[in-house]
């Protein structure tokens, strides 16, 4: 199992710890996949998933008779999912309108629930935008009547955020990838900025509490604070270590991440004078670099005397010399820290302490390189394309061009000057009907644009723009007007097909005088 995958009981949220009168309105979209009817969690109100997506089909659950001890309600948004059937679409993809350059936290949501029959979960691709994410494979979690979820942190680079599931070598030939819930969260510039979201994402590898002595609660659950106005889940962590319980609140404002009040509110600790050692996260790690974010507050009744200091090591590795903890809470970050295998983290007491070291609360992140984006403008102009076309191939939607192998059907790209360009778009004989966009000029990388045998109707654009243009094949459809006179000024072009549609008119005499140029008509 992938570590980015976040195990969460189907029943995830104590309705002891939530009140509805206690929440905010979201920050974004909370959308139930595959539900038809607005779902009240708790006070959050989870929208039906109709407005982000316009293909793949809706069905409920089935029970999951793999757990005999599991008496669990079935979690509302988890009852019902949509799954994708359509082999030939390189992608499916939800699209949200987002503000262009603002920072989100993304949330999917996963709980097979044996709805295909098949009692084997499918796995698959999921893609931000242009970046592979990560794979989706939740056969160990389907075993224990457990539901999964991905988190990242993610910067929009347009007005449109896609969130992708894609199939890929491991997909077996009869399954098809689902998904049951999706949540994109407005997050304040302040949180997570020490790293550069222009070159990576942020993708969720555990967020725990700790200390918390909660009987009813079990490790494995989260827990979406009320204080919380982001939403985020957090983790219990348990180990051998003392707990304490704080005497004082936080202000989440003090602090970058913004982190609940509650969250803060217990801590592991050890007596004085001793090394407090901590096995954190709690699964081993791929070698990569991560964001580690730590969260301290002394837990005692505040006083001149209420501090503590010691040295934070990470795997042996001095990460923070000297920390002084007081009652306010204080937060240390590395933006980027090297890790593999299990990590230990080691607080080390200073000698003058009267008490020993504390952690109240930790976040870590893997940092991801972005794939890659397309041009804006080939985006925009692709976009109005799709627009334009009254029955578009299933998988236009997300990045046209990135990842490379889902990229948009009929559509190959090239990089030029650090973007994906559209360079070929061949949707022969896919029974199309509409007209061309006057976009299409935007696409000035496009070498060869088959649109033949299909029913395109219209007047043709201006295309002199699209001056790397070599074929145009647009035979066998149902263009009409003139041709125009602007395509004898594309200095490459050296086949047009225009035969069997309604143009009026002959040749264009700056068309007939090409050298080299093969025009049927």
């Amino acid at each position: 199992m992938s570590i980015f995958i976040f195990i969460i009981w189907v029943c995830i949220i104590p309705s002891s710890l939530i009140h509805a009168d206690d929440l905010r309105a979201p920050r974004g979209f909370l959308v139930s996949c595959g539900s038809t009817e607005r779902t009240d969690i708790s006070g959050l109100k989870y929208i039906p998933d109709q407005s982000f997506i316009s293909v793949g089909n809706s069905t409920t659950v089935k029970t999951n008779n793999t757990n005999n001890n599991n008496d669990h309600q079935l979690f509302p948004i988890l009852s019902k999912l949509r799954y994708f059937p359509d082999k030939s679409a390189r992608k499916y993809c939800y699209t949200f309108q987002v503000i262009q350059g603002a920072k989100y936290l993304v949330r999917t949501t996963y709980y097979y629930g044996n709805f295909d029959g098949r009692q084997d979960p499918p796995v698959f691709d999921q893609i931000i935008d242009g970046t592979r994410w990560s794979v989706v494979d939740t056969a160990a979690e389907y075993g224990k009547g457990l539901a999964s979820y991905y988190e990242l942190v993610v910067i929009s680079h347009g007005k449109v955020l896609s969130v992708c599931l894609a199939r890929n070598e491991r997909t077996d030939g009869s399954s098809n990838p689902f998904i049951s819930a999706i949540e994109v969260m407005f997050l304040d510039n302040t949180l997570y900025k020490s790293v550069d979201l222009h070159k990576y994402v942020l993708s969720t590898v555990a967020r725990h509490t700790f200390g918390n002595d909660d009987k009813n609660g079990d490790e494995a659950d989260f827990i979406s604070y009320p204080d919380d106005e982001y939403n985020r889940m957090w983790q219990q962590f348990k180990d051998s270590n003392p707990t304490v319980k704080c005497q004082s609140k936080i202000t989440p404002s003090d602090f970058w991440n913004a982190p609940p009040v509650q969250a803060l509110s217990s801590a592991i600790t050890t007596s004085r004078g001793k090394t407090l050692l901590i096995k954190w996260p709690p699964l081993p790690l791929p070698e990569s670099n991560y964001h580690i974010s730590l969260y301290f507050q002394d837990n005692r009744t505040p006083s001149s005397y209420s501090w503590r200091m010691f040295k934070i090591l990470i795997n042996g590795d001095t990460f923070y010399n000297k920390l002084n903890v007081t009652t306010n809470g204080v937060n240390v970050y590395a933006p980027q820290w090297p890790l593999s295998g299990q990590t230990q983290i080691t607080l080390v007491p200073d000698d003058r302490d009267p008490v020993g070291p504390i952690l109240n609360a930790a976040e870590m992140f893997q940092l991801l390189p972005l794939g890659g984006r397309t041009s804006d403008k080939d985006v925009m102009a692709m976009d109005d394309l799709d627009r334009s076309l009254n029955n578009p191939p299933s998988d236009w939607n997300g990045d046209p061009c990135l990842p490379q192998k889902n990229s948009w059907s009929g559509v190959t790209c090239t990089q030029l000057n650090g973007f994906a360009r559209v360079e070929t778009m061949n949707l022969t004989g896919l029974g199309l009907t509409g007209s061309l966009s006057t976009s299409i000029r935007d696409l000035t990388a496009v070498v060869h644009l088959w649109l033949g045998h299909n029913k395109l109707s219209g007047t043709l654009p201006n295309m002199s723009t699209m001056k790397m243009l070599e074929t145009l094949h647009l035979e066998n459809n149902q263009f009409e007007g003139s041709i125009p006179e602007s395509l004898g000024s594309l200095p490459r072009i050296r086949e047009i097909y225009l035969q069997n549609n309604k143009f009026k008119g002959g040749i264009p005499d700056s068309l007939k005088t090409r050298q080299g140029l093969t025009i049927r008509l």
